[in-house]
């Protein structure tokens, strides 16, 4: 991409030193010459095709910041309950309840 900026920017600039130079041709002219056949197109052609890479760097600067962010709210949850991460299970001090059965009855509609 860099190429062919560097080598249409050569081009607009023999264009405007050639307009500056002819014996009909005025430095004002040269310098429109320049902006509008050379630097104009130019940046809006870098804009365009640096707009994949402005993602990706928009993408990788949100997915640090949200790594940041996990790992501040995981310190904090881990500073409030110490043993809260422990997965163990109840070591049989008591037994677990059975689901018990409905005691309300369903209601049906009259026919």
């Amino acid at each position: 991409m860099y190429l062919i900026v560097i080598a249409w920017t050569y081009v607009t600039l023999m264009m405007a030193v050639a307009e500056a130079t002819s014996p009909q041709g005025t430095v004002l002219g040269a310098l429109i010459t320049f902006a509008l056949y050379g630097l104009l197109p130019m940046s809006i052609l870098v804009y365009i095709l640096g707009t994949p890479s402005r993602k990706r760097k928009i993408k990788a600067r949100e997915a640090a910041e949200q790594a940041a962010y996990d790992a501040e709210q995981a310190a904090i949850v881990q500073q409030q309950a110490p043993d809260a991460g422990s997965a163990e299970p109840d070591a049989g001090r008591e037994a677990a309840t059975a689901a018990e059965g409905s005691a309300v009855t369903p209601v049906r509609k009259e026919p």
